[in-house]
């Protein structure tokens, strides 16, 4: 397949273009080779390239400053996608979006499977909600919400935040009541090509590591994978000053994922195999 990766130099980007290009003809455009809120120059760029698939892959995900900058977080995260979204149609090529839990309210007590409505609380969701609308304007098209990134070649996520802070024997400090459900980009991009190469049924999936926990249990079980004393300091949303509000409860159900042929390691496998890398 000829795969077109938008978003190429980003966390996930990076992972998908590499790990594709291992069995397909990869074409990635850095945000320094295609501005993605330029409609002509994707059409242009994206159909010259004649891809069978496009791998967006491209996010403002500035949570906070997307409450004062709504119109850069919708022409990235919604208008972008409805621009490869009209390039994917005059290619006849399918078209994969990534999402984020953030469509949710995050007032549910269990896994939010992909039936549940979206309720966004935040600029940032709603462009994200905008964005998977146009990514389903694509007659084969797949949405993957994913949750917390870790991994990737430069570490900068909220799991190395912790990594790092117990590496130094600081304090980290860890919501105890936000559940979520991690996702690593490298079992990200390979259920991704998973889901491509076995010709799965277009339409919606959460594409997050199975299990969820708090991020003082994610904390707790960092320490433990690397031998460090658990330096914890919990502290609760509601405590934390932040311009947008976070979903308190986003664990994500994968169920879907895995009647579909695609089975996700647990979030503790996950972790375990990226800290064993990182150290």
């Amino acid at each position: 397949m000829r795969v077109v990766v938008t978003g190429a130099a980003g966390q996930l980007g990076q992972v998908i273009a590499t790990q594709f290009a291992a069995n397909h003809d990869v074409v990635a455009l850095a945000r320094a080779d295609l501005d993605l809120t330029n409609h002509e120059a994707v059409l242009r760029t994206v159909t010259a390239a004649r891809p069978d698939v496009i791998v967006n892959c491209s996010a403002y995900n500035a949570v906070d400053q997307a409450e004062d900058d709504a119109s850069t977080a919708l022409a990235v995260n919604a208008f972008a996608v409805r621009s490869l979204a009209r390039a994917a149609n005059e290619s006849a090529a399918i078209l994969v979006h990534y999402s984020t839990d953030f469509v949710f309210d995050g007032t549910a007590t269990h896994p939010y499977v992909e039936e549940d409505l979206p309720a966004p609380r935040s600029v940032y969701g709603q462009s994200k909600l905008l964005g998977e609308l146009f990514a389903r304007d694509v007659p084969r098209h797949f949405v993957l919400r994913v949750e917390s990134l870790f991994g990737g070649p430069r570490p900068k996520s909220s799991v190395d935040r912790i990594v790092d802070a117990l590496a130094s024997d600081r304090e980290a400090r860890v919501f105890t009541d936000r559940v979520v459900s991690p996702s690593f980009v490298d079992d990200v991009a390979t259920a991704t090509e998973a889901m491509l190469s076995a010709h799965a049924a277009p339409g919606l999936y959460h594409c997050v590591n199975s299990g969820s926990g708090t991020w003082y249990e994610l904390g707790a079980h960092i320490a433990e994978v690397m031998h460090r004393a658990p330096h914890l300091v919990g502290v609760r949303v509601a405590d934390v000053p932040m311009r947008a509000p976070r979903p308190q409860y986003c664990a994500l159900s994968n169920a879907k994922l895995a009647a579909a042929g695609v089975t996700m390691p647990t979030w503790q496998d996950a972790l375990s195999r990226y800290i064993a890398r990182r150290q």
